[in-house]
C-alpha cells in the first residue's frame, strides 16, 4: 500500500491526514482542502460523532522516551474530557513544560488529542489556531451531552 493524503472539513478548516491502513503519519489543520480520503474515524469525528480511534496507530506511539510516554497518557484522555499539563506531567513522570513541548511537536493531533490538554488557568496553546482548540473541545462537549441523553 501507499501513503494516502486527504482531508475532511472541520468548520472553516480542513483536517489533512497522511495515512496507510491503520497507521497515521501526520494530521494537520489547513485552510485549504487536499483531495483524498481520510480514515473513517476521522470523518466520523469531524462530523460531530464520537469516534473510535483505538484501531488507529502512529509511528510516534512506537517510540521510546518521555515524549512517547506523554503521548500515551494524552491518548488515554477520554473524549469530551480534559487534563492539565500538570496532570499529564505527573502521570508521565516529567514536568509541565516538557508536556507543552511534546504537545507542540505532536505530529498526529486527534489521534493523540493534544487539544484535550489545557493549562491550569486557561486553555493553553494550539497550533495553528487557538480557535480550533476551542471548537474541538466545544464539539466534543456537545456530542457527549447529546449521546449521553440518547443513551440514558
Amino acid at each position: 500500500m501507499a501513503v494516502i493524503t486527504g482531508s475532511a472539513k472541520f468548520g472553516l478548516w480542513y483536517v489533512e491526514v497522511s495515512w496507510e491502513g491503520n497507521r497515521v503519519y501526520r494530521v494537520r489543520f489547513s485552510p485549504s482542502a487536499t483531495i483524498g480520503p481520510v480514515p473513517a474515524a476521522v470523518q466520523r469525528y469531524v462530523s460531530g460523532l464520537c469516534p473510535d480511534f483505538s484501531a488507529l496507530t502512529s509511528p510516534v506511539l512506537e517510540e521510546e522516551g518521555v515524549f512517547a510516554e506523554i503521548y500515551h497518557c494524552v491518548r488515554a484522555i477520554p473524549y469530551g474530557e480534559t487534563r492539565t499539563y500538570g496532570q499529564i506531567a505527573q502521570a508521565a513522570g516529567t514536568g509541565p513544560r516538557v508536556v507543552g513541548n511534546a504537545m507542540a511537536r505532536n505530529p498526529v493531533p486527534l489521534i493523540i488529542p493534544c487539544h484535550r490538554v489545557v493549562a491550569a488557568n486557561g486553555l493553553g496553546g494550539f497550533t495553528p489556531s487557538l480557535e480550533i482548540k476551542k471548537a474541538l473541545l466545544a464539539m466534543e462537549q456537545k456530542t457527549k451531552r447529546r449521546e449521553g441523553r440518547s443513551n440514558g
